[in-house]
C-alpha cells in the first residue's frame, strides 16, 4: 500500500487530499518583528517588486509568488524568514511572554524556536535544544540574522535534557529550573512534507513510524516533567500517522500529571480533530482537542498539533 492511502478513512475528501500531496508547496515568508513591522516589510517587498499575498489568516505570514524566500535585501537583513506556512502553528499554540523560560526542546534549524523569540520580544530567555550538532550552527545563524539575543543554545537528547548546565550561577542570576513553556516539535516520519520532500515516503516503513514514535514518547515526557505546574506544552509533528500523533498524547497523559486542553486555530485556517481510535486502538478521549492539518483544507503541508498543561 502506498503509505498516504492508510489515512483515506481519515480524510472526508481523499482524492482532494492526494490532489494537494502532488501539488508543489508555495514559497512563504514570515515576517520577524523584531526588526521591521509587517507593514515595513511588505513596503519593502513592494519596492523590491517581490509579488505576493498575506494569508487571510495571518497578517504576517506572506505568500511569494515567483521568488524564493532568501532573494530579496529584507530577507538578507533579517525582516523576513522562509517558514512553511503550517510551522506557524505551534509558537502560536505555545503562546510565550516576554519575560517567561521557554524550551524549544527540538530547535534546529529555528524557524519556530525565532518566531517564539519574536513572540516573546527577545525579552527573557529562551532555551532551543537540539542533538544534531549541525544542525545548531544552521539555529545559529538564523538567530543572528534576525536580531535575537535572548537565545541559550544546547545539545542534548531532549529524551533526557539537564538543567545542569544552567545551575552553576551567582546568586545574582537567575537559575533555570523548570520552563514556563516547552515546544516539542517531534523527528517523525515527515509524512506531511511530501509536498516540499517528494521522496519522503520512498523510505517509509511501519517500523519506522513505530520506532520514531517511542522517541516522540520521550521527547515529550521529559517536556512535561521540564515545565512548571500550570505550565504549557506543545506536541506537534508534520506526519499524519495517528502512532506518533494520538498515540503519542495517550501515552503521556497517562504517564506523566498533565491534560490535553483546548486551543483555537487562527480563524480562517481550516483544521480537523484529533481521532480517538486507530487500527483496533482506542486512545483518550481528550485526543480530540489536538488539531490534524490536511494539505487540501489551506493548500498547505500536513500537520498535527496538541497543547497540554501541567498539572498544579
Amino acid at each position: 500500500m502506498q503509505p498516504l492511502e492508510r489515512y483515506a478513512p481519515l480524510v472526508d475528501d481523499f482524492d482532494a487530499f492526494r490532489e494537494a500531496c502532488d501539488r508543489p508547496l508555495p514559497s512563504v515568508v514570515r515576517v520577524n518583528t523584531l526588526k521591521a513591522s509587517v507593514d515595513r516589510a511588505r513596503d519593502a517587498l513592494d519596492a523590491e517588486g517581490v509579488a505576493y499575498e498575506a494569508t487571510d489568516w495571518h497578517p504576517g505570514v506572506l505568500r511569494l509568488e515567483e521568488r524564493g524566500p532568501g532573494t530579496s535585501w529584507p530577507y538578507f537583513h533579517g525582516w523576513l524568514h522562509g517558514q512553511e506556512e503550517v510551522s506557524v502553528l505551534p509558537a502560536l499554540a505555545l503562546d510565550p511572554r516576554p519575560g517567561e523560560v521557554v524550551w524549544d526542546a527540538c530547535a534546529a534549524p529555528g524557524s519556530k524556536t525565532t518566531q517564539i523569540a519574536d513572540l516573546m520580544d527577545d525579552q527573557g530567555v529562551l532555551v532551543g535544544n537540539d542533538n544534531n550538532l549541525g544542525r545548531l550552527s544552521a539555529l545559529r545563524h538564523n538567530a543572528e540574522r534576525l536580531g535575537i539575543t535572548n537565545l541559550a543554545v544546547t545539545n542534548q537528547d531532549a529524551r533526557n535534557f539537564s538543567f545542569k548546565p544552567f545551575g552553576d550561577r551567582t546568586d545574582d542570576e537567575k537559575r533555570i529550573e523548570a520552563f514556563d513553556r516547552a515546544l516539542v516539535d517531534a523527528p517523525c516520519s515527515c509524512e506531511g512534507t511530501i509536498r516540499k520532500n517528494p521522496d519522503a515516503l520512498d523510505r517509509w516503513t511501519l517500523d519506522h513510524v513505530e520506532s520514531v514514535a517511542g522517541i516522540q514518547k520521550g521527547i515529550l515526557r521529559r517536556a512535561v516533567q521540564a515545565t512548571r505546574p500550570g505550565g504549557t506544552v506543545v506536541y506537534s509533528t508534520c506526519t499524519f500517522a495517528p502512532e506518533e500523533n494520538e498515540a503519542v498524547l495517550d501515552h503521556v497523559v497517562g504517564e506523566e500529571p498533565c491534560e490535553l486542553v483546548a486551543w483555537d486555530a487562527p480563524a480562517g485556517f481550516e483544521t480537523d480533530p484529533g481521532i480517538t481510535e486507530w487500527d483496533s486502538e482506542e486512545y483518550d478521549p481528550s485526543v480530540e482537542l489536538a488539531h490534524r492539518v490536511y494539505p487540501h483544507r489551506n493548500d498547505t503541508g500536513g500537520f498535527f498539533c496538541a497543547k497540554l498543561e501541567v498539572a498544579e
